[in-house]
């Protein structure tokens, strides 16, 4: 990470660490809780590959687009006011993330990848970065490729990417904020706890990483009242080391799970 990361990752720090203290879902947690050295690991090692991926993946989609996507079209788009631009950024950024999520979780290939995310057995901000490079950059790539294609302004797009890592620090956190009423359209950290519960009721929901609004659209929402898992994980043989976990998916065959043991 440069100077500026890691001025971000303090900022994070200090943001983070108190609020699971003060609203923690699990109290009797630890803030050094086991596996954390691994997601260290993911934080700076996978985040410096993922963003060298999203970076080739992004400059692919906006060559592509300057050459299919009617220039009328991108600045017809470019030209409507930044507010509305972000809502609709949003709505699109979000539906790719869930087709793309849900997908990973469909296809035994993609969810040899997705595994790695599944395995953290302690939410909290940094379990956040627990994820395989490859699950992430497809991911990503799958969301932000409306968002580039289709020519929203820098400023909208700047607003959506700040919000995107931020919320996905705050759904994984060790926290009981629900969002009351709105927990119904905008993701939040008792929503995305479900989706990596290993239990049977809860497998395969919760798709979103924005708007659960997608979820009870298309069928996919867990939200029971009143209960929080009881454990998270996955019954899969992920490693409990870096490389371990990030070779595991080339390593694993027929090995990989079927639908019916997703946590």
């Amino acid at each position: 990470m440069d100077w500026f990361d890691f001025k971000d990752l303090l900022l994070i720090v200090l943001i983070f660490v108190p609020l699971e203290r003060l609203s923690a879902l699990r109290p009797e947690q630890k803030i050094l809780r086991g596996g954390w050295p691994i997601d260290v690991a993911h934080l700076f090692a996978s985040g410096f590959l993922i963003r060298l991926g999203l970076a080739v993946a992004i400059a692919a989609i906006i060559f592509a687009a300057e050459r299919l996507v009617p220039a009328a079209w991108r600045a017809a788009i470019a030209a409507q006011p930044h507010w509305l631009q972000f809502v609709e950024l949003l709505i699109l950024a979000d539906l790719g993330f869930y087709l793309a999520h849900r997908a990973f979780h469909a296809i035994p290939f993609l969810w040899r990848f997705h595994a790695v995310h599944h395995s953290i057995e302690a939410m909290d901000w940094l379990a956040a970065h627990r994820v395989h490079p490859v699950d992430q950059i497809l991911t990503k790539s799958a969301s932000y490729l409306p968002v580039f294609a289709l020519g929203f302004a820098l400023e909208p797009i700047l607003v959506f990417a700040l919000l995107y890592q931020w919320q996905s620090l705050l759904i994984h956190a060790n926290t009981r904020i629900g969002f009351g009423p709105l927990r119904w359209i905008v993701a939040s950290p008792r929503f995305h706890h479900w989706h990596h519960a290993n239990c049977p009721e809860a497998r395969d929901k919760n798709f979103a990483g924005q708007l659960s609004l997608l979820d009870l659209c298309f069928g996919t929402l867990y939200f029971p009242r009143g209960r929080i898992p009881e454990r998270y994980g996955t019954d899969d043989p992920v490693p409990r080391s870096y490389l371990a976990q990030l070779a595991y998916p080339f390593a694993q065959k027929s090995a990989a799970r079927l639908p019916a043991q997703r946590g």
